[in-house]
């Protein structure tokens, strides 16, 4: 699989598993397959896994670790998120989590980017990976924190990279403007950007991309299917669109650019993919798996190839638009 480097950073591969769903996302998993769809993604030729305390109360990292136990510690990137530290709650372990996740609620998630709760969150999830060390971290939709985020969280992030403790530092969220603030502000390496770099929303194009591209800034593309409506060939009327309902104008939306990609003889979920790694920012495109089948689906969506003419068509009639520095062949990908 191929591979992109970050300015100062590791390297990515151009597919990465997200493992939120290995926290058991809106659904419970059992242990076998969240080892099956790390084992899948891994044959695959994914070697970037990333995580979150927050994914089902820490479940997603130790089921992470656990599956990665055997494999060879240089050969993989590993990324986990801090801001939400994981507190002991003996009295509402009784019931389920609250978060969206099926787990026990035995954790409170407290807010926190202040230098000691990011290293009590780093610490944490070292323990719960089983690891030394990761290799990237990213502060956690820090949307309501941005002065504590961009203060002391980011100043921790870049004394850790600076000492060695992990590689690269950045940012994850579900909006592009406030992404685009750390890069212009501070000295990150690398954001994930969810939802916001996909057919159905081009927002992160407006700012956030150019400006990357301009910092040697990498950007990692996670929820290209905006939460399900691009994830099937054909749009369901009951598909969701950013965990919400879609409206009939997006369901319509998404049928037309699946007929598209029909008469181009490609799916719409692998259009989907393949779009955000033709901006030349992107580094990595990160899909959930559930399971080695999800795993096995996400790396064959990953190479198909999709024709030059069908993006030719979709910027026609502005459905989507050219992304900026874009090759013409998308075989030219570096």
């Amino acid at each position: 699989m191929r591979t992109r480097t970050l300015t100062r950073g590791p390297e990515l591969t151009e597919l990465g598993l997200g493992a939120a769903q290995l926290g058991n996302l809106a659904r419970e998993t059992s242990d076998t397959d969240a080892q099956g769809a790390v084992d899948a993604a891994w044959d695959s030729g994914v070697r970037y896994f990333d995580t979150a305390p927050h994914y089902g109360l820490g479940l997603s990292e130790r089921r992470l670790g656990a599956a990665l136990a055997r494999r060879p510690r240089a050969e993989y990137t590993v990324s986990t998120k801090v801001g939400r530290l994981l507190v002991p709650s003996p009295g509402t372990a009784h019931r389920q989590d609250d978060g969206g996740f099926v787990v026990p609620a035995t954790h409170r998630r407290d807010w926190d980017f202040s230098r000691d709760g990011i290293l009590r969150s780093l610490e944490g999830s070292l323990t719960r990976l089983g690891l030394d060390h990761v290799d990237v971290v990213y502060l956690h939709d820090p949307d309501d924190h941005w002065h504590e985020a961009s203060t002391t969280g980011v100043d921790t992030l870049v004394e850790l990279r600076d000492q060695g403790v992990v590689k690269a530092v950045g940012a994850g969220m579900n909006q592009a403007a406030m992404l685009a603030e750390f890069v212009r502000r501070s000295d990150v390496d690398v954001v994930m950007v969810a939802g916001r770099h996909t057919l159905l929303d081009q927002s992160a194009r407006d700012e956030l991309l150019p400006l990357a591209q301009e910092r040697g800034v990498g950007v990692v593309a996670a929820a290209v299917y905006n939460s399900g409506l691009l994830a099937a060939d054909r749009p369901p009327s009951d598909a969701t669109y950013d965990y919400l309902p879609a409206s009939g104008e997006l369901i319509a939306r998404a049928g037309a650019l699946a007929d598209a990609c029909e008469r181009h003889g490609v799916t719409l979920p692998e259009a989907a993919v393949a779009y955000p790694l033709r901006h030349p920012a992107v580094v990595s495109v990160v899909l959930g798996a559930r399971d080695a089948r999800q795993s096995r689906t996400n790396a064959e969506r990953l190479a198909a190839r999709v024709p030059d003419a069908l993006w030719a068509e979709l910027a026609d009639p502005g459905l989507v638009p050219a992304a900026p520095g874009t090759p013409s062949d998308p075989g030219e990908r570096s």
